[in-house]
């Protein structure tokens, strides 16, 4: 082989490679978008989380990847939001059937900024971050 036919091959290869890579879907989710009650959505792992503030109380709603609203029921969370300048820790545990609630020691500015760790009922742990 000729260095030339070489070079041209290692092109080809590198373009065809570079296509492929291009051609990947990744999901649709914009992360912090506004989600079905009017919260900041966002990804954890194979969920979807919706954070919602209404005063001095959190409430998250998962999903799972089609949208479809998951029982809260075994789900269990811990949000680290910052709140008036410093970080709070806020623990959620399941309410009602569709929803993990605790309490804020002030109103949550909008856009939510800070972490929620989320444990399944499987036990497998998935973290979102919102911005």
């Amino acid at each position: 082989m000729t260095r030339r036919r070489i070079i041209l091959g290692a092109a080809a290869l590198a373009t065809a490679a570079i296509g492929t890579l291009g051609s990947t879907v990744l999901p649709a989710r914009a992360h912090d978008a506004k989600g079905p009650n009017g919260g900041q959505l966002t990804d954890a792992g194979k969920y979807h989380v919706e954070l919602v503030g209404k005063g001095t109380r959190l409430e998250v709603f998962v999903s799972d990847a089609d949208d479809k609203p998951l029982p809260a029921t075994g789900f269990k969370a811990l949000a680290i939001l910052v709140i008036d300048g410093k970080p709070q820790r806020i623990p959620l545990q399941p309410e009602g059937a569709d929803r993990l609630a605790g309490p804020l020691s002030a109103p949550l500015a909008s856009p939510a900024k800070g972490v929620l760790q989320l444990t399944a009922p499987d036990g497998t742990v998935a973290q979102a971050k919102f911005n």
